[in-house]
């Protein structure tokens, strides 16, 4: 007998489809929309740096590395002004939200259908990794650039990581894109992070608990 989530009986029926449910603020949009814009401009012209046929079609190398390194430091300093100028408390929020695996982010990691809080536990997974990557791109690429004017901060790795990130976030990106622009049943996510809200309906076949939840707090007694 295959053993099923013990929450997976509280599905949440499905809302009217013209009730729209908030799941993104501004601040938590603000900061993907900056992360996505540095790394689409980091990845293309690290890819025009790195891989021969690219670089011989551009032809401008230096112009390149300005780009990169002026990109990544104003990708850092954005990051920086929404973190204080921003809604600190939503960001909290999702950070514990990201950060709790349950047993039915288990199951649905293992491929079995079980209901899902706002995020499900791919979204908590890639904004993990995510995070993570964009971490060791800016500590490799310090020492890149600054293996290059002092040679006792070399580090022989240093490219080989920065290389194998780019190979890594390249896929994930790829995926990401998939999942937001092209495949119909999650297509629809895209809204919530450009507009901030997403339908109920689609909400409650994707993320029941999260519906739930918003559901049992305008319940409540005030």
């Amino acid at each position: 007998m295959t053993r099923t989530p013990g929450s997976a009986t509280r599905m949440a029926t499905a809302p009217p489809s013209s009730r729209h449910l908030k799941r993104y603020g501004r601040t938590e949009r603000a900061l993907h929309w900056v992360h996505a814009t540095a790394f689409c401009i980091l990845l293309g012209s690290g890819l025009c740096m790195y891989l021969p046929s690219l670089a011989e079609i551009v032809n401008r190398r230096p112009l390149l590395k300005s780009i990169h390194l002026y990109t990544a430091l104003s990708w850092a300093i954005a990051l920086l002004l929404i973190l204080i100028l921003g809604d600190r408390r939503s960001l909290r929020a999702t950070l514990r939200e990201v950060e709790y695996f349950d047993s039915d982010d288990r199951y649905w990691l293992l491929g079995q259908r079980s209901p899902q809080g706002r995020l499900n536990a791919g979204q908590k997974l890639n904004t993990i990794l995510t995070a993570v990557f964009a971490i060791l791109f800016a500590i490799s690429g310090f020492f890149l650039w600054y293996g290059e004017r002092d040679t006792r901060f070399q580090i022989p790795n240093a490219l080989l990581l920065h290389d194998w990130l780019m190979y890594a976030s390249l896929m994930l990106f790829l995926g990401h894109l998939y999942l937001a622009l092209i495949l119909p049943k999650t297509r629809h996510s895209l809204n919530g992070i450009t507009r901030g809200w997403v339908r109920a309906d689609w909400a409650a076949g994707r993320h029941a608990k999260w519906v739930e939840a918003l559901e049992a707090s305008e319940e409540e007694p005030r």
